[in-house]
């Protein structure tokens, strides 16, 4: 098992940032980490890479505890903090060099080279830290933690900054990276979770609520079903409340109903009915694929 964590608590004063958290994560896994922010996904991830000790519990990182082997964890594991901590007056190439330097890498310079073709950096290299984008820092530092080749990637919003093109390619970095590796991440985007990751941890005050590999997170939601309505008129969503089966709606600003319901419950004959009894057209009734978003909103709110 490459990350366990055995009833992981974290106290912050009187916070309990993280509360009986207990996961283990496979070789060769991507996880993806979900949460609010202030749901405890940094301070799990610190702890993992041995940034900080837990109040209580156990975490293990290849077999070897974060409190009693930490300088061995962390030739194992390779950190990106959310903060992505850079040397700003040193230049792209000499910052590598230097990080090459303090893990007593062979063949420096071939590692480097290959190192800033992965992550994109060919044409920033010779620049100063300072003087890059955002996004390019990112990848800066997503370079540190990939160039001494570890076992384990703890990588904290690692496409925070990214334009669309470059979301695509530090995503598949991340995946090809990953192959043999235990990769886990922390996003706010979701379609990021979706492409990159095998399976998906959500956790909310401190408390782990779901795990479950990607391709059946929706079975969480298995009893709830989104149902989209478009009426020709104006309605009174009040009215549509008092179907029975119906336990929310929203209304976007084209016009789009979105009821969330039972799905024990076929609704569809009652929005019929509705429509007649109320002299409306209905020019629209379909059934939505719950996504992602859906479930993180509904579990942590």
């Amino acid at each position: 098992m490459s990350i366990k964590v055995s009833n992981l608590t974290k106290v912050y004063g009187k916070q309990k940032a993280l509360d009986n958290v207990s996961l283990e994560i496979k070789k060769g896994e991507i996880v993806g980490l979900l949460g609010p922010n202030g749901a405890g996904k940094s301070t799990l991830m610190k702890i993992i890479s041995c940034y900080i000790p837990p109040t209580s519990g156990q975490v293990e990182v290849m077999e070897y505890n974060v409190l009693e082997d930490a300088l061995l964890i962390k030739e194992l594991i390779g950190y990106l903090p959310e903060s992505n901590p850079l040397y700003n007056e040193m230049y792209v190439r000499e910052y590598l060099n230097f990080l090459a330097g303090i893990y007593h890498l062979e063949n420096k310079k071939e590692r480097i080279k290959e190192i800033i073709e992965l992550t994109g950096l060919q044409k920033e290299q010779h620049k100063k830290i300072s003087m890059l984008s955002k996004g390019y820092k990112q990848r800066v530092g997503l370079a540190q933690a990939f160039i001494h080749n570890p076992e384990v990637l703890i990588l904290d919003e690692p496409t925070s900054g990214l334009d669309p093109n470059q979301l695509l390619e530090i995503r598949n970095v991340i995946k090809n990276v990953g192959e043999n590796k235990t990769v886990l991440f922390s996003s706010h985007i979701m379609q990021e979770v979706e492409a990159i990751c095998d399976r998906i941890i959500i956790i909310n005050n401190g408390k782990l609520i779901a795990d479950s590999p990607k391709n059946e997170i929706r079975k969480l939601w298995k009893d709830k079903e989104i149902i989209i309505v478009e009426f020709k008129e104006e309605i009174d969503l009040n009215l549509l409340k008092q179907i029975d089966g119906i336990e929310s709606i929203t209304k976007n600003e084209q016009g789009l109903i979105k009821l969330n319901v039972d799905a024990n419950t076929d609704i569809r004959p009652k929005i019929y009915d509705f429509a007649k009894d109320h002299n409306l057209t209905l020019i629209g009734l379909q059934s939505e694929e719950i996504s992602l978003e859906h479930i993180f909103q509904n579990l942590t709110n």
